[in-house]
């Protein structure tokens, strides 16, 4: 079994049944993270420890503010990041957290708030089926394997090599967490990138891949109807049920070439 990186996992006791015998098992750590800007908390997210400041640019990038730079507090227990940022709209921002944490509140609203903050993704990148179906078996998830308790998101050039991968209890952290390094790397936008992800594709997995810029999405799992019609409307190519070999290809499926 892989060896989960010491802030990703922690040491718990567990009866196994029927056996009954008490053994100690390895569980994926979750503590929440406070997302400030100036001083002023803006943000709580409960995360997996790590790469906090990348997860807090990538949240930011997300969500339309133009961050620039992130710092940890001298104590890391403090489970802060602060974010430099020049003046931004706060109340618009807080609007944005509302619809997206709202799932059936307003999906038409929640379109055109991000058709104001991502450009649709203009990219020719072409990529083989056979290709994508082997990207979810190149996501190594040393993390997962050991607590079987987390997300990942694979960041992977057009030849299918991964560049970045990163693992985190909240799916939408994880891709953050990409987002963040690929800014920090000046690699956005993602226009010659795939994105893969471990789990199921919703809106808000969409979204992100919409303001970073980039033109593929693959997932495990199943998409929802409103990640669907979102990627349609950003020309994202979405492909989902990556596995044994097959592909679904939902949006844009010319970049999917067989």
């Amino acid at each position: 079994m892989a060896e989960a990186p010491p802030y990703a996992a922690t040491s718990v006791d567990v009866v196994r049944l029927p056996e009954g015998r008490t053994e100690a098992d390895a569980v994926a750590v979750e503590e929440p993270l406070e997302i400030r800007i100036a001083g002023e908390p803006l943000a709580v997210t409960m995360r997996t420890p790590g790469h906090d400041e990348e997860l807090a640019l990538g949240f930011c990038i997300s969500e339309g503010i133009p961050a620039t730079s992130a710092a940890l507090p001298a104590d890391l227990a403090a489970n802060t990041v602060d974010v430099e940022a020049p003046a931004f709209d706060r109340a618009r921002v807080q609007r944005s957290f509302y619809t997206s944490s709202s799932c059936g509140v307003c999906g038409k609203g929640a379109l055109e708030a991000v058709a104001v903050e991502a450009a649709r993704v203009e990219s020719r990148l072409t990529v083989p089926a056979a290709l994508v179906a082997e990207l979810p078996g190149r996501l190594r998830q040393p993390a997962f394997e050991a607590t079987g308790g987390l997300h990942a998101t694979g960041l992977f050039d057009s030849a299918g090599e991964l560049v970045c991968l990163r693992e985190d209890v909240g799916r939408h952290n994880a891709l953050d967490k990409v987002v963040g390094w690929a800014f920090l790397q000046r690699r956005l936008p993602l226009l010659d990138s795939i994105l893969c992800v471990s789990g199921r594709l919703s809106f808000e997995l969409v979204q992100k891949a919409a303001v970073a810029g980039c033109p593929l999405l693959v997932a495990v799992g199943a998409p929802s109807s409103l990640a669907v019609e979102l990627a349609r409307d950003r020309r994202i190519t979405l492909c989902g049920f990556v596995r044994g070999g097959r592909v679904n290809v939902y949006t844009e499926p010319w970049r999917v070439t067989t």
